[in-house]
């Protein structure tokens, strides 16, 4: 068997990660020094969460250190399964690199076992998204058994997934990001003392980099809808994906207007999770897409 672990940033909702039998490993964020985990995206009340920071509340975060990493794989790889982790990219965290240096040391505790870390170079839906479909591809190999169950298979899959993954998405506030480190103070200021909307995507190497911008936030959320009529492909394949942070009814919108003209199979819409959340701020709209195999660049 091949159990896929991905971690909280990746926003999936429970009734997903338990029909797929994801295994999810926190993320913390930090409260008044209080360690806190969101494992429950529907139940999270992010108008209360998001409130707070807009009143100038400030929500620490850290990295899954190697230990924990390690203590959260060791029960899979103890009962026999091979293990795949999707993680969070390791352009905007530094949780990857400790989830590698876990890797490399249960190989050595179980050398008959594959284990493996895949950074999918991108967050929220853009990281979960490709856990789903981890989880499909590990789900049908297990149908067949034998020799069709092969996790070295299932990554380079995932390669060409991650190659195809468009992630773009609009802020209120872009200082939230320069704070923690996820885009630079120079592109924040200019951002800020515009007035305008930069448009922001998840280059090839999983990196926030801005890649346009809008004159208000309608015409920023009509250039997400305008990118993705550009480039999707084989949408009535696929599942799309919307994450929001206290701004349901622009995500709402954003979805009705993507069914217009190249409807998907599926969209999902999530909250953003507060460990993510806290790093593009309230306000945040993101909307996650397969296009071809060089959209990173687009």
């Amino acid at each position: 068997m091949i159990r896929i672990v991905t971690d909280s940033s990746a926003n999936l909702q429970k009734k997903d990660t338990e029909r797929l039998g994801i295994a999810v490993i926190p993320m913390y964020y930090y409260d008044e020094n209080a360690e806190n985990a969101c494992l429950d995206i529907d139940a999270f009340d992010d108008t209360i969460f998001y409130s707070l920071i807009k009143k100038g509340k400030k929500i620490d975060t850290s990295q899954i250190t190697p230990q924990r990493y390690c203590d959260f794989f060791r029960p899979f790889l103890e009962r026999g399964e091979d293990l795949v982790y999707v993680g969070m990219s390791s352009g905007i965290s530094g949780s990857f690199s400790s989830s590698e240096i876990a890797v490399r040391m249960l190989r050595e505790e179980f050398p008959g076992r594959f284990i493996a870390a895949f950074d999918t170079r991108g967050a929220s839906l853009g990281e979960g998204l490709i856990a789903l479909k981890a989880a499909e591809i590990a789900g049908e190999m297990a149908l067949f058994g034998g020799e069709k169950e092969d996790p070295r298979e299932l990554y380079r899959e995932l390669l060409e997934l991650r190659k195809r993954m468009y992630q773009v998405f609009i802020v209120d506030d872009l200082m939230h990001l320069q704070r923690t480190g996820r885009l630079s103070k120079g592109s924040a200021i200019v951002g800020t003392i515009l007035s305008i909307k930069p448009i922001l995507k998840g280059n090839r190497k999983g990196e926030i980099v801005v890649t346009g911008s809008a004159r208000g936030r309608k015409k920023a959320i009509r250039e997400l809808v305008e990118r993705y009529d550009r480039l999707v492909e084989n949408p009535e394949k696929q599942t799309v994906g919307i994450a929001h942070a206290m701004c349901g009814e622009d995500a709402e919108l954003l979805r009705d207007l993507i069914m217009r003209n190249h409807p998907p199979k599926e969209v999902k819409v999530v909250k953003y999770e507060p460990v993510t959340g806290s790093h593009v701020g309230p306000g945040a709209l993101a909307l996650f897409f397969m296009g071809d195999r060089e959209v990173r660049l687009k």
